[in-house]
């Protein structure tokens, strides 16, 4: 029997590279201000949820570069850092809004860009 173990970070950014694996995968927050908007951390940790998901991979480490606005259009770039410094864009688009209820797209990018020397 071989028992193998695939390093995470690099097989999460393969999975999610190969074939944009979230193209018109939805989610659901909800917030508690009367402007919808959804803290950076709050949008990372659910893009991270929603990766590791549709990979069946640990969640990846994500960070995004602000709060998410509550407006329909609304677009914002995060990254997914593997722990070999390798980097894939995701793109987080709002789709619609009811009350404090957001509603986002999010898609991977198909290539990860090499870790910094």
């Amino acid at each position: 029997m071989l028992n193998a173990r695939m390093p995470t970070a690099a097989s999460v950014l393969a999975a999610v590279a190969a074939g944009a694996l979230l193209l018109g995968c939805s989610a659901h927050v909800e917030v508690g201000t009367s402007a919808p908007k959804l803290s950076a951390d709050k949008v990372a940790d659910t893009v991270a949820q929603k990766l590791a998901a549709t990979t069946g991979q640990p969640k990846p480490h994500v960070t995004c570069p602000g709060d998410l606005d509550g407006k329909v259009g609304t677009t914002m770039r995060c990254t997914l850092t593997g722990s070999d410094g390798r980097t894939l864009g995701v793109t987080v688009d709002v789709t619609s809004v009811s009350g404090n209820n957001l509603n986002f797209d999010i898609k991977a990018d198909d290539k990860s860009s090499p870790a910094p020397n």
